[in-house]
């Protein structure tokens, strides 16, 4: 494969998507969810953060977390090569528990890029994380569906590509992600590349890696490699994928394999404590930020120790649970708390973060699912989120991913994102004229001002309804889910797949042909 041919192809594409992304198009889209052919770069956040922790807050859980790194340590678990990599590097290793000096992790991270760019392979789609940076990508994970016909079933890989379209269609959504939905209907030791080929294939926006085991990984990486050339992957980011700790205060050895390979590779890996408090952390919130730090400068600075410089995220994924029951809760103010706190740790070690998305326990798109996101969301903005895993399609506690959700969750998306511009002070933002033209007394519907800005002045909805009540019952009374059931099959009967190189797609064919024909089918 030459190397020249993924970057042909990326200038065919970003002459694509100027076409598709430029004018009149890009901004209505800026004032509206959008629809299929406007896309919105990544956010360039200008305003402030939202800072629950004074300096001495701050310090406070540092040295807190400086003590459970030395006197309590991590399990690196079934990981030799772990072990002795911290040995060498002068932790003091007692079986499969590292006991971290002081100091230790953050001098290791001080090699790890504070801002890096994931290259798509349509240049104009490639994302800065870090920074004043925020991107969106979608649900993560879920075994299950609700579809269009309100049907609560397994994924399957049809399913996978339908929301990786979605996403791909989705002007407010920067990222294709990584498992949108599981396709329980392939092997489990196959999956991974019909799901990064989809990834590949149906979009062409940044995409996440497969972490199920470090052989997966390493197909993955193989898999860009064919899409961008050997030296390009080695030498720049193309995968942000997901490591998450086995809470509390355990990485296992696939989680460790996975980062193992991506970190080596120059990819970048998303080091996450996967924290429900009151099971996996303390109840309190300083106990979890605690906990959290700990876990994250353990796994985060044995990516340095792997590859000097390959960048790494520093990742939380905190709920609360019921007391009653043990569930999962969501939208709740204490997980909202740990996410600001996470921020500013994040910030002070120079690292970019990740945490939030649009998370809910409801098991249909209800009130519940709307309050309960809306909550989450708005604190993952606040906060200062460089990447944000979850943005749409999350249902019941990250069991489903959901059609109409999706489409529900990506509406606010956009909506946040007109948020996250913060205060237009140009000349027309001002409107000085339209404040002379009108003077006292009158009003702003005719004057030049709004006649030249109505278009794009306010956020439109694609799946809110501001009629009339009689309008309402006169177009069915349908209820927000329902719109967004027309919409999502409206975009998937319109869609249509971006350009990929013939030869790119046939090499990816026959690898993945090889590599299913070299292997048995396994479902477990």
């Amino acid at each position: 494969m030459s190397e020249n041919a993924p970057v042909d192809q990326e200038a065919s594409n970003a002459r694509r998507g100027r076409a598709a992304s430029g004018g009149a198009a890009a901004r209505r889209a800026a004032r509206s969810g959008g629809g299929p052919g406007t896309q919105l770069t990544y956010i360039k956040r200008k305003i402030n953060f939202y800072e629950v922790l004074d300096e001495e807050g701050l310090a406070l859980i540092e040295k807190n977390t400086d003590t459970v790194l030395e006197e309590i340590g991590i399990i690196f678990r079934d990981d030799a090569e772990a072990l002795q990599l911290w040995k060498e590097a002068g932790a003091d290793v007692k079986g499969e528990r590292v006991h971290f000096p002081k100091g230790l992790c953050r001098s290791l991270l001080k090699t790890a890029p504070s801002t890096y760019t994931q290259h798509a392979r349509n240049t104009e789609r490639s994302v800065q994380i870090g920074g004043n940076a925020t991107v969106f990508a979608p649900v993560y994970g879920p075994p299950f569906v609700r579809d269009l016909d309100g049907v609560r079933r397994y994924a399957t890989i049809e399913d996978f590509r339908n929301f990786v379209k979605l996403a791909y269609m989705a002007p407010s959504i920067h990222h294709s992600g990584g498992t949108v939905c599981e396709p329980v209907d392939v092997p489990v030791n196959k999956r991974h590349l019909d799901m990064i080929y989809s990834h590949i294939k149906y979009s062409d926006k940044p995409f996440m890696g497969s972490v199920t085991a470090p052989e997966r990984a390493e197909d993955t990486v193989a898999m860009a490699k064919i899409v961008f050339g050997d030296d390009f992957v080695e030498n720049n980011t193309v995968l942000t994928s997901l490591i998450n700790a086995n809470s509390p205060m355990v990485f296992d050895e696939t989680m460790l394999g996975a980062l193992k390979v991506y970190s080596r590779h120059n990819q970048a890996c998303i080091v996450t404590p996967f924290i429900l408090a009151g099971a996996m952390s303390p109840v309190t919130v300083a106990g979890t930020l605690t906990q959290v730090l700990a876990e994250v400068l353990a796994g985060a600075s044995f990516t340095q120790l792997i590859r000097p410089g390959a960048p790494v995220l520093f990742g939380t994924f905190a709920s609360s649970i019921s007391m009653q029951s043990g569930a999962p809760t969501f939208g709740t103010p204490e997980p909202s708390l740990v996410s600001y706190g996470a921020a500013q740790l994040a910030r002070r070690l120079g690292l970019p973060f990740r945490t939030g998305g649009s998370l809910c326990a409801s098991k249909i798109p209800d009130a519940q699912a709307a309050y309960e996101s809306a909550n989450t969301l708005n604190s993952t903005i606040l906060a200062g989120t460089n990447f944000v895993l979850h943005s749409a399609g999350w249902l019941e506690g990250g069991l489903a991913s959901c059609y109409e959700k999706f489409m529900m969750d990506i509406d606010q998306l956009g909506m946040t994102q007109k948020f996250s511009e913060g205060v237009d002070l140009s000349e027309n933002g001002q409107a000085m004229d339209a404040i002379r033209q009108v003077g006292p007394g009158s009003h702003y519907l005719g004057c030049d001002h709004t006649q030249a800005n109505f278009q794009t002045a306010f956020y439109r909805s694609n799946i809110a309804d501001n009629n009339s009540y009689e309008q309402w019952l006169a177009e069915g009374e349908k209820t927000a889910p329902q719109r967004a059931n027309e919409l999502a099959r409206r975009w998937l009967e319109s869609y249509e797949a971006p350009h990929l190189d013939q030869g790119i797609d046939d090499g990816l064919k026959e690898f993945i042909a090889k590599k299913k024909a070299s292997m048995a089918d396994a479902f477990t």
